[in-house]
């Protein structure tokens, strides 16, 4: 069985400009709205933000979603109200069920500007108690590796512990890895979902543009179909009865910073 991808380029991502907060948005969000691009799977949304020092989003509510919040560089304080007040660096994945409701806040922290993702999922259950967890992988650990950063409960290693190693636990058929893939590097990931999303993260510098940057060409072992993203670039992928395997190559010239969700 072969996988089939569906480029979402970068440039053609939601994208505003606030002063303090740059911000594309993959799926819907806010005042960005497109119906070709609402969900997939329970990924509801990936938004890739820079914050100015100083600045962030102040406290607001949510209710029901599982928001993750990856951090690229620099420091983002958050605070909610079940107590927790953490500064996350880079490395930092912190999960935020939200459940019945919280409020809480994100702010940049110190005097760089914080460059992160923020990614929801809709969970298979309604109504859960709202929790919080954070776990570190750092740049070593990811180095020319898939490593898993988020998989559902109940799965191998997945520990519903405030910090911890292993995945942030999620309730809903979404895994996800991560990787820092150097130059000439070929990685391989099984894929157990019927669906798949893969996104390079912008890490040489904000462009609303054109993708540039890191270069990977993304396939399967299984058929000779790929496609080449650069940063800011995705792709959704079609799996059907999942067993497949996928492969990404890093074909440019820089490391590449690379998310991959294996979806129900």
């Amino acid at each position: 069985m072969s996988l089939k991808f569906l480029p979402r380029r970068s440039e053609e991502r939601g994208y505003a400009d606030h002063g303090w907060l740059k911000t594309f948005h993959t799926f819907s969000f806010a005042m960005y709205q497109d119906h070709k691009h609402e969900q997939y799977g329970p990924l509801r949304v990936i938004n890739e933000d820079r914050i100015e020092p100083r600045t962030g989003f102040g406290t607001h509510s949510h209710r029901e979603f599982e928001i993750f919040t990856y951090v690229v560089s620099g420091q983002v304080e958050h605070k909610d109200s079940m107590g927790n007040t953490e500064v996350l660096k880079r490395g930092d994945l912190q999960m935020t069920s939200a459940g019945t409701g919280i409020s809480h806040s994100e702010k940049a922290y110190g005097q760089k500007q914080v460059h992160l993702l923020q990614i929801w999922s809709l969970p298979h259950t309604s109504r859960l108690t709202p929790k919080y967890f954070t776990r570190h992988f750092s740049d070593e650990e990811k180095k020319n590796k898939w490593v898993r950063i988020v998989a559902p409960v109940g799965t191998e290693a997945v520990l519903e512990t405030r910090e911890g190693s292993g995945p942030a636990p999620v309730h809903s058929a979404l895994t996800l890895y991560a990787t820092l893939a150097d130059k000439g590097q070929k990685l391989e990931q099984a894929l157990k979902g019927q669906k798949a999303y893969v996104h390079v993260v912008q890490i040489s510098g904000h462009n609303a543009g054109e993708s540039s940057g890191a270069t990977v060409r993304v396939g399967s072992t299984h058929t000779s179909e790929e496609l080449e993203l650069k940063e800011g670039d995705g792709a959704y992928i079609t799996v059907g009865n999942g067993g497949v395997t996928f492969t990404l190559e890093n074909i440019g010239d820089k490391t590449a910073e690379v998310l991959l969700f294996d979806l129900e």
